[in-house]
C-alpha cells in the first residue's frame, strides 16, 4: 500500500518523465558550482595568469615583492632571480616564489598620473 502511494506520487510530477528526481536534485548543486566558478575561479586564473606574464617579462631594476620582502631585481636568470633587499644585501629567489612585479616603467606611468 505504501509503495503504490510513493509510485502515484512520482508520476504526478510535471517533469518526473522527463527528467526525474535524481536529476532535479542536482541542479542546485550544478547553478552554485556555476557561479562560484565564475565569480571566484576564472577571476583567480586571469589573475595568475597576468603574474605569470609580468615574472617572465621582468628584467633588471624591476621591483618584486618575494614572501613579504620588498626588493629590486638585479639579475634575471631563466629559473632564478637575483634581488637586492637592501644596499648590499643580495638574495637569490626562484621565480615561481615571486609574488608581485612592479617594473619601473609602469611605476613611473602611476607616478606621472598622480601629478
Amino acid at each position: 500500500m505504501l509503495i503504490s502511494t510513493a509510485y502515484a506520487q512520482t508520476a504526478g510530477s510535471p517533469l518526473g518523465g522527463l527528467l526525474g528526481p535524481n536529476v532535479l536534485q542536482f541542479t542546485p548543486l550544478v547553478l552554485i558550482f556555476a557561479v562560484f566558478y565564475f565569480l571566484v575561479i576564472r577571476p583567480q586564473q586571469a589573475q595568475q595568469k597576468k603574474l605569470r606574464q609580468a615574472i617572465a617579462a621582468m628584467k633588471r631594476g624591476d621591483r618584486v615583492v618575494v614572501a613579504g620582502i620588498l626588493g629590486q631585481v638585479l639579475k634575471a636568470g631563466d629559473a632564478t632571480a637575483e634581488v637586492e633587499i637592501a644596499p648590499g644585501v643580495k638574495i637569490e629567489v626562484q621565480r615561481e616564489s615571486i609574488t608581485s612585479v612592479t617594473t619601473t616603467a609602469r611605476a613611473k606611468d602611476a607616478a606621472a598620473k598622480e601629478k
